[in-house]
């Protein structure tokens, strides 16, 4: 099975949705869980499986100190990034197995090491890091291989956005932006679902919502909106270990955000005229509408109002919706209760 292309995201205005499940750090250092991990997304439907690249002797130092102190196995944060680490070969195996399972590979880098090494494995786009969106090392680096650059949005403000999109767009760089709350897990006031549309406005490029709320409700959202992309981060289980656990959605809850979205998708691609609908269902307002009968016995004479007026399923009659067309109206012959009125019935 072959990957899809990420680039009909800018070549294909009607083109699905690319979704992303990022595994981050969810594999803690376990090559066979990540190859694990890849094998479970990819049966998800998910586009894309995405990593984060470390090499700690080239992101780290002594001075990058615990935001939060969540690992009893690691004295320091450099000592985490350490044990995250995998090898040129390693992330090659990784690559080839995604694609093997028609899933595109990305990676975040957190170093110019780590550009390098995704760019000697091929792949097809970037992604930039909310911590990153400033930092020119790594734009020029990612330019200089004029591919996509999908930028995350989560710490910045907008003027730094507008430098960043712009120099993408100067440069020649197929730019992407993703809606992005740098919290874990985020709650449903800072999630920035209007920032969807603002960002499409904004930017004239690809928009995505980044989520990481632990629930599919803000990707749903988000797609309705129009994001063109969307990334989540992605567990085996709330029980796992990990900084992103509580942010991420079960492989089972990823595949039904994934039905969602696609059911979504059909809708919006299939829009609907009200009045061609109606007509198409003649038949069926003809059973299920209702026509106009006798209420009671009524004699050869009989000027119609409404205390003699009833009415009875299926339609096919003197609609009920044309009530007041008979109203005062004289019967030629006697009729007998819930007999279906017809204009042969009157004078």
């Amino acid at each position: 099975m072959n990957p899809r292309d990420i680039n009909d995201l800018w070549q294909d205005p009607a083109a699905p949705s690319f979704l992303i499940a990022e595994v981050a750090q969810a594999h803690d250092g376990s090559l066979g869980t990540a190859h694990a991990y890849i094998d479970a997304v990819a049966k998800t439907g998910a586009d894309a499986i995405k990593f984060q690249t470390h090499i700690a002797a080239e992101e780290s130092s002594e001075l990058d100190t615990w935001r939060v102190k969540f690992s009893r196995q690691d004295a320091t944060r450099y000592d985490y990034w350490k044990r995250m680490e995998f090898t040129a070969e390693q992330w090659a195996g990784l690559k080839q197995h995604a694609e093997e399972k028609g899933l595109v590979f990305l990676s975040s880098p957190f170093s110019l090491a780590a550009i390098d090494l995704l760019e000697r494995l091929g792949v097809t786009a970037w992604k930039v890091a909310s911590g990153e969106v400033t930092n020119r090392l790594f734009l020029d680096a990612m330019i200089a291989t004029r591919k996509p650059v999908l930028v995350s949005s989560g710490m910045s403000y907008l003027e730094e956005m507008d430098a960043t999109v712009a120099l993408l767009k100067a440069a020649g760089s197929p730019a992407a932006v993703f809606q992005c709350t740098t919290a874990y897990p985020c709650p449903p006031e800072k999630i920035g679902l209007n920032q969807v549309s603002e960002l499409m406005q904004r930017y004239d490029c690809p928009i995505g919502l980044s989520d990481h709320s632990g629930t599919s409700y803000p990707s749903l959202a988000a797609v309705t909106l129009g994001a063109r992309l969307i990334e989540v981060h992605i567990t085996f289980s709330r029980e796992m270990f990990g900084p992103d656990v509580s942010a991420s959605l079960t492989t089972d809850e990823f595949a039904k955000m994934v039905e969602g979205i696609r059911f979504i998708e059909r809708m919006k691609a299939s829009p609907m005229v009200k009045d061609a609908s109606a007509e198409q269902m003649e038949p069926l307002r003809r059973m299920f509408g209702q026509s106009l009968v006798a209420a009671t016995d009524l004699a050869a004479g009989t000027a119609l109002t409404r205390d003699n007026l009833s009415c009875r399923k299926p339609g096919h009659g003197i609609s009920a919706a044309n009530l007041e067309s008979v109203i005062g109206r004289t019967l030629k012959h006697a009729v007998k209760a819930a007999h279906f009125l017809s204009l042969d019935d009157f004078q």
